[in-house]
């Protein structure tokens, strides 16, 4: 019964576009010799109407479409992903500072005011990144449990955070820094307001993250977002690239078997063939550009040299553990966030200015409206 009836609905549409479209092409036809461009543009822009109104006949169709919408969004929300990182730098000389950066170099951070926003051009701007307020940010992660894991860049960038959210000067923020800067300590916090809870974790070596994604698999318990990054305590204290490399793939395969989805990592989710479980949101926190002249040992200027440096970044990308080159992880690139601001932003040559971690936030926050589908 159902199948006569949609064979008779297809009936009444087929004869409905007959009628649509011969009687006006046959009016159009008889003033032919008069005006050739009027009747072509009316048949075309009839035969497009009556296919639209056919369209919900055919199911084929229907999927078709609908199919190229849904690849059209997809590749959308790959480009904004790519494009993410793409901040620029305005430093200005902080009209208020004072003090004398040549007798107290720590002063040189505030001899500029840092201000930063996406780059403007019509591809970044129709993606429609963000400054994220304390409100959105705090709606974002409403009920997450996040991880960020780590070394000292990773503890900057929980700090950061945990600033959005809770406010910089709030007197709970003047006690957590305290806590959360115990030198080479884990820290957890719950923030009861929103229902989110947030663990540092020290991690200084990538085998330490990988032992992190192995215990989280054992308890079969994952966050919902996690920031990891490791590479600084790696360069100066075992100096081989080509073991960072290695360290890393290992990582990639723990990250990958973590992840509920297989054979093929996708955008958000399960590909075709696997089970669809939520997935958590994994990144990449990058390590900074290093300026060697500004390193503050001996130790550190010989070892963490730029021929040292490049060589890491080469094994970040032949390690195939980032989102860009086919892996897990999206990239958090504080290397062209700290190149950009440059030595300005930095009195030790390795640590920077809130600003850079604060960007990066921002730059997780915009990543995550993306994988989930929202908007502000």
């Amino acid at each position: 019964m159902m199948t006569f009836m949609m064979f008779g609905a297809v009936q009444l549409g087929v004869v409905a576009a007959c009628v649509v479209i011969l009687v006006p092409m046959g009016m159009a036809g008889w003033h032919l010799s008069r005006n050739k461009m009027l009747f072509f543009s009316g048949a075309l822009f009839i035969t497009l109407a009556v296919c639209v109104h056919l369209t919900p006949y055919f199911p084929a169709v229907s999927d078709f479409v609908t199919s190229v919408s849904s690849v059209v969004v997809f590749d959308h929300r790959i480009s904004c992903i790519n494009m993410v990182n793409d901040i620029t730098w305005d430093l200005k000389r902080n009209a208020s500072f004072h003090g004398d950066i040549k007798k107290n170099s720590s002063l040189s951070l505030e001899f500029y005011e840092k201000h930063w926003d996406w780059t403007k051009s019509p591809k970044i701007e129709a993606c429609d990144f963000q400054k994220l307020s304390n409100y959105d940010a705090s709606d974002l992660l409403n009920g997450s449990w996040v991880v960020v894991a780590g070394d000292s860049q990773a503890r900057l960038f929980t700090l950061s955070l945990l600033n959005l959210i809770l406010g910089s000067e709030s007197d709970r923020m003047q006690s957590i820094r305290g806590d959360l800067f115990k030198r080479h300590s884990d820290y957890s916090i719950l923030l009861d307001e929103i229902g989110m809870k947030l663990d540092f974790v020290w991690a200084p070596y990538v085998v330490n993250l990988t032992n992190l994604m192995m215990n989280y698999k054992t308890k079969k318990s994952y966050p919902d977002v996690m920031v990891m990054g490791a590479g600084l305590w790696h360069m100066l204290h075992v100096t081989n690239a080509s073991d960072y490399e290695f360290a890393l793939r290992v990582l990639k395969s723990s990250v990958v078997s973590l992840l509920p989805f297989a054979p093929e990592l996708g955008m958000n989710g399960p590909v075709t063939g696997s089970v669809s479980i939520k997935s958590p949101h994994m990144f990449w926190l990058g390590m900074p550009v290093l300026i060697n002249g500004m390193l503050n040992t001996g130790e550190k200027r010989a070892k963490m040299n730029d021929a040292m440096w490049h060589a890491y970044d080469r094994a970040l990308g032949d390690s195939k553990i980032l989102r860009q080159l086919g892996g897990p992880l999206v990239l958090l690139d504080i290397q062209t966030l700290t190149w950009n601001c440059g030595p300005q932003c930095t009195d030790d040559g390795m640590h920077y200015d809130g600003a850079i971690y604060e960007a990066a936030a921002q730059i997780m926050l915009n990543a995550l409206l993306i994988e989930s589908h929202q908007r502000l």
